[in-house]
């Protein structure tokens, strides 16, 4: 049973790394199961097709990444600060390719979104966990920032702009780019304290 759960695993993480550099639509199974040394009916044995292969990828490999990624940044004494310093960290240590790349679950949630409901529901609900995430973060902060803040409206700016930089500096391949923008947006968070 281990080395089933561990060859899933595999399959996961070759998957992620593929549908990153690829896209979900370009990724190819012959590839994963080469990378993964494994045979197609190893690959079905764990998923029984391409698509459902792209749910685990998305469920258990790009949402937990990702919303682990942004909480240190808001669980802290002071997450406006802590927001900011994510940004500007992110900034400076992503490499060129990382910005031609682009953020994995960005590049995923605006290939897929349109096109598949399986895929459209998953991000929505990665969405929401993010936006929850921030919004009661800074409530819990509440006492320091202006008054009358639509808290879940400001974290879904937050996140709308970061992703706006990541795929504008993708399709600009400049990673200056992210940096200005990201910049801006941490002058938005910083102005939220009173």
């Amino acid at each position: 049973m281990r080395d089933a759960e561990q060859t899933r695993q595999k399959i996961l993480e070759v998957s992620a790394d593929e549908i990153h550099h690829n896209g979900f639509t370009a990724t190819s199974l012959s590839i994963i199961l080469k990378r993964c040394n494994i045979s197609k009916g190893c690959l079905y044995h764990h998923f029984e097709n391409k698509m459902e292969l792209g749910y685990a990828v998305f469920e258990e490999i790009y949402t937990p990444m990702f919303l682990s990624m942004w909480a240190p940044a808001v669980e802290t004494d002071d997450p406006i600060e802590s927001l900011c310093d994510f940004f500007e960290n992110m900034s400076k240590e992503m490499s060129c390719d990382e910005v031609v790349c682009g953020c994995p679950l960005n590049n995923l949630c605006q290939e897929m979104s349109g096109i598949d409901e399986g895929f459209r529901l998953r991000i929505l609900n990665m969405q929401q966990q993010l936006n929850h995430l921030i919004a009661v973060n800074l409530q819990r902060v509440a006492s320091q920032l202006r008054d009358n803040l639509d808290f879940n409206q400001v974290a879904y700016f937050i996140v709308s702009c970061f992703h706006g930089s990541s795929s504008l500096s993708k399709s600009a391949k400049n990673k200056e780019l992210f940096s200005k923008v990201n910049a801006e947006l941490c002058n938005y968070i910083r102005q939220l304290k009173k």
